[in-house]
């Protein structure tokens, strides 16, 4: 009688907030004030039977309909061309030493860069580790392949980016020392390594000098700039406080032994790391003021309150998520229950992994997406301004997919061309033995239907079969103006999906900062076409789960559009337009501190891109 009572109470809460407060576009406001504070009273209450205000973890409710299936009027469709790539790499978890440990279910992501800037997108992905039967804990070699062109890689260990000491995780990408050439750190259990690129597509080793330490249980990191000095920071996530001295034993109703769920481990608190401007760092999480009890897997650096400051959402596993908001000097004020993204729309934390921010409704303002656990919806947050969230996953269609998926890797671009976001998700179990879902699951592929998301179908063979998916990364691999994705397994081996869509009309940018860092994470990109769209990117950090993806910039351009002005607010702050730019090819665009508009200049056949000073 409590629970049903509870139940009820929750679910009016919950359908007041979500369907009343938004019945016309004035109400939005009060939405958002309401969004703010609902989730701390539902959370409290609900709190008090938890197991009465979740959903059903077996069927979706009746009156969810079964999920609608996009239409083939875009002509999506990815192909499989691992083997054809000469890419063979699997990530190992070391499962077989049947240890039936927690740090097996997390596995490994996908690191995208031009590493010697030829032009072509190479690719770096961590090795995973092992345990031995003295409960030792060790690493494997990262694989870093070299893109030759035309989907074709070569294994280049003479990159230097091994070996690795530590049992590794993530791969995180950025020019840390503004010179011009893409770094990469690897994360993971029991340390973190910075390899620093020497401009020829090698790397050395450079964590014993730069002044970074964390020898815990690190996840995923983001470099960003958080203090506007022009030199990246660095964002670094910690997990939970397993070891072989803390290894409880957890069974399955049939007695066997099962890896246990991080609600029996204590959190790790994450740091934030400043850069000094010569390549070197300072632990500065007491000064940025970081809370201490989430047990983090995903990161994304974003303007959520587009203030101009880059801010930081974290996706924690089992414990609510965080919001923070920065005001401009590296400081950060935690606002994500106030903010409605800590939790779900029925007060209750999630098991939060993969994340990623698009602008799904086109107002201008990005919106959240996290990637949750089996039971638990996908949380879609739409930006209601100045940071205030309101969960819209019933409202956009996200809801009908149901509550089947373990979901970690996922990313957005618009993979269709037709002119919005699309998103595509990595799915897979955890445990050893699930008692509702398996562990291999189908990967997602959502086209954005006029702000609903709809499965896509019979958009390739990879899609029509299960994974056990973790890291995800997109990048376009063959140079052709469209979205290419891959993604990472649990022992199986990794997948390159090339994008066949149909529709060759696109535009792209890569960005050079000059004042402002030069990777321009944090800018803001508004495309402005002649049939009057006004389609805006940022320039992102973290993103999906364990993996960086490629900083260039792809549109489509639907319709017979036009562009009419590409507007860049960079992350220092000052605007730069650049006027009716060509289309059907990548233009690199240097940071103009002088604020004048551009105009767009010839095309470097060299490089098949145009360059903006």
């Amino acid at each position: 009688m409590w629970q049903r009572g509870t139940a009820a109470l929750c679910g009016r809460l919950d359908k007041f907030q979500l369907h009343h407060l938004q019945r016309s576009d004035a109400m939005r406001h009060v939405a958002c004030y309401v969004r703010a504070y609902f989730p701390v009273a539902i959370a409290a209450f609900c709190s008090l039977s938890l197991s009465a205000c979740k959903p059903s973890a077996t069927l979706p409710p009746a009156s969810i309909p079964a999920p609608r299936l996009a239409s083939h009027e875009a002509t999506l469709r990815f192909t499989e061309v691992t083997l054809d790539t000469g890419i063979q790499f699997r990530y190992q978890n070391a499962q077989e030493a049947d240890q039936s440990a927690i740090l097996e279910s997390l596995g490994g992501g996908v690191g995208l860069l031009d590493a010697d800037r030829d032009g072509f997108v190479d690719i770096c992905l961590p090795g995973g580790g092992t345990m031995t039967s003295d409960k030792q804990v060790g690493g494997l070699p990262t694989g870093f392949f070299r893109n030759l062109g035309g989907l074709r890689f070569a294994s280049c260990a003479k990159a230097g980016l091994s070996p690795c000491s530590f049992y590794s995780h993530g791969a995180t990408i950025g020019d840390y020392n503004n010179d011009g050439f893409p770094d990469v750190l690897i994360t993971g259990y029991g340390g973190v390594s910075l390899w620093t690129n020497q401009g020829d597509g090698t790397f050395t080793e450079s964590i014993e000098h730069c002044g970074i330490e964390s020898p815990s249980w690190n996840t995923t990191a983001a470099w960003g700039d958080f203090n506007e000095d022009g030199s990246l920071d660095l964002y670094l996530e910690h997990y939970v406080n397993w070891s072989f001295d803390n290894h409880p034993v957890c069974r399955v109703p049939g007695g066997q032994r099962e890896i246990c769920s991080p609600k029996k481990f204590e959190p790790l608190a994450d740091q934030v790391y400043f850069s000094n401007g010569d390549g070197s760092f300072h632990d500065a999480t007491q000064e940025a003021g970081l809370r201490t009890d989430g047990k983090g897997l995903g990161v994304l650096l974003l303007d959520a309150n587009d203030d101009g400051h880059l801010d930081v959402y974290v996706t924690n596993d089992t414990v609510a998520n965080f919001l923070y908001l920065n005001d401009g000097d590296g400081r950060f004020d935690e606002v994500g229950m106030l903010h409605g993204v800590a939790v779900d729309d029925h007060g209750i934390t999630n098991g939060s992994m993969g994340v990623e921010a698009l602008d799904y409704n086109s107002d201008g303002l990005l919106d959240l997406w996290v990637a949750n656990y089996e039971d638990e919806a996908f949380a879609l947050y739409r930006n209601e301004g100045r940071g205030h969230f309101l969960h819209v996953s019933e409202l956009s269609g996200v809801k009908a997919l149901g509550q089947y998926f373990v979901a970690f890797g996922t990313a957005a671009a618009d993979f269709d061309h037709d002119g919005d976001e699309d998103l595509v998700v990595a799915n897979g179990h955890v445990v050893k033995f699930p008692q509702r879902s398996p562990r291999r699951q189908l990967p997602l592929m959502l086209r954005n239907d006029e702000e609903r998301f709809v499965r896509a179908e019979s958009v390739g063979d990879y899609f029509e079969n299960d994974h056990e998916g973790r890291g995800l990364a997109i990048s376009d691999l063959d140079n052709d103006g469209d979205i290419d994705v891959v993604v990472s397994h649990i022992l199986d081996p990794i997948s390159v999906l090339r994008n066949d869509q149909q529709s060759a009309r696109w535009f792209g940018v890569q960005l050079s900062g000059v004042r402002s860092n030069r990777d321009a994470i944090g800018a803001k990109l508004t495309l402005h076409t002649t049939d009057g769209n006004k389609m805006m990117r940022q320039i992102k950090s973290g993103v999906s789960y364990l993996s960086s993806s490629d900083t260039r910039v792809l549109w489509g351009l639907p319709n017979g559009a036009e562009v009419e002005r590409l507007v860049i607010r960079w992350p220092q702050g000052h605007v730069q337009e650049v006027m009716a730019p060509p289309t059907e090819r990548l233009l690199t665009i240097v940071e103009n501190v002088g604020g004048e508009v551009d105009e767009p200049v010839s095309e470097n056949d060299n490089a098949n891109d145009a360059s903006v000073p």
